[in-house]
């Protein structure tokens, strides 16, 4: 059966080009109706025009889809609440939010300007909180939402010259693993997606071919699925090129050592069987690292 999201209303930040854009014209495609929102401003954040927002309404209004312009900046709370208040009064609810705004500011961490660093975080982290904040209230008392953030294998993994947006982007998983827990007796579903696309983002940093491989339309897939009604929870999904993964945060098994006055050479020694991945875990709240530290503790100490 297609996927559909008839009766749904989605909400899509900086959705006037690039992936935001594609996001926004697949839901309104399947049946939702779509807030677009973009501030209109540079790769950098500077400037504002409703202009991007407009034509990505014009575009979906013009395949018979339902969409109105936002131009609020994410980084504004109360501009925010009045983006969810134009959401609720036009429809009267608010089901899908799509957390994609995004700047970039690249540099070395120790070239970067610390006000560079704040606005990436500001924008992408607290963006993201603020969004989903307005959001909250509405998906608690008609107990559904869905929620996708968008992380970055920048985050997950690194990415050099990118310390603010690598910081904010992995930031927002941990954002996710809460939500999810807090949301999941609600119906509201928190997952992040880690887009591997070619937008304006992204032109200039990697070689031509790999750019014109990755359409952004390959990685709108994934954002369908982690904002339908069967979407999974507490989920990384990643995707580029027609290719899906999915991230985990793991734990491995780990080694019990004690709390001798030699144990941080002991460690320094056995720190490769430490580190060694063969049947890690992926624990399902923080609580559960300390669980399992406990119980290892317990049972090292039966067996003696």
């Amino acid at each position: 059966m297609a996927m559909n999201f008839n009766g749904k209303v989605a909400i899509v930040t900086g959705a006037g080009g690039g992936l935001g854009a594609q996001h926004a014209l697949a839901l309104a495609a399947r049946g939702a109706r779509v807030v677009v929102n973009d501030l209109g401003g540079a790769r950098d954040g500077t400037g504002g025009s409703s202009g991007a927002a407009q034509a990505v309404v014009e575009q979906i209004r013009a395949a018979g889809g339902e969409a109105i312009a936002n131009m609020a900046s994410v980084t504004d709370f109360d501009a925010v609440q009045a983006l969810v208040a134009q959401a609720m009064d036009t429809w009267g609810r608010v089901d899908i939010l799509v957390n994609n705004a995004g700047i970039l500011r690249d540099k070395t961490f120790a070239k970067m300007e610390l006000d560079d660093f704040r606005q990436v975080l500001d924008v992408h982290l607290m963006g993201a909180v603020f969004c989903t904040k307005a959001v909250w209230p509405a998906m608690v008392a008609q107990k559904y939402g869905r929620v996708v953030m968008t992380t970055s294998s920048s985050g997950l993994y690194g990415n050099f010259g990118q310390s603010n947006y690598g910081a904010a982007k992995m930031a927002l998983v941990g954002l996710m693993q809460t939500l999810s827990l807090e949301g999941s007796k609600y119906d509201i579903r928190v997952n992040c997606l880690a887009p591997t696309a070619a937008t304006r983002m992204t032109q200039g940093l990697m070689p031509e071919a790999m750019f014109q491989a990755l359409d952004p339309k390959a990685v709108t897939p994934a954002m369908l699925v982690l904002a339908s009604q069967d979407a999974p929870n507490r989920t990384i999904l990643c995707a580029g090129a027609g290719t899906f993964e999915a991230a985990h945060i793991t734990l491995t098994r780990g080694v019990w050592i004690g709390t001798g006055e030699d144990a941080a050479e002991q460690l320094a020694l056995q720190l490769d069987a430490v580190r060694a991945r063969a049947g890690e875990l992926v624990p399902q709240s923080g609580g559960a690292q300390g669980q399992n530290e406990v119980d290892r503790a317990n049972a090292a100490t039966a067996a003696r």
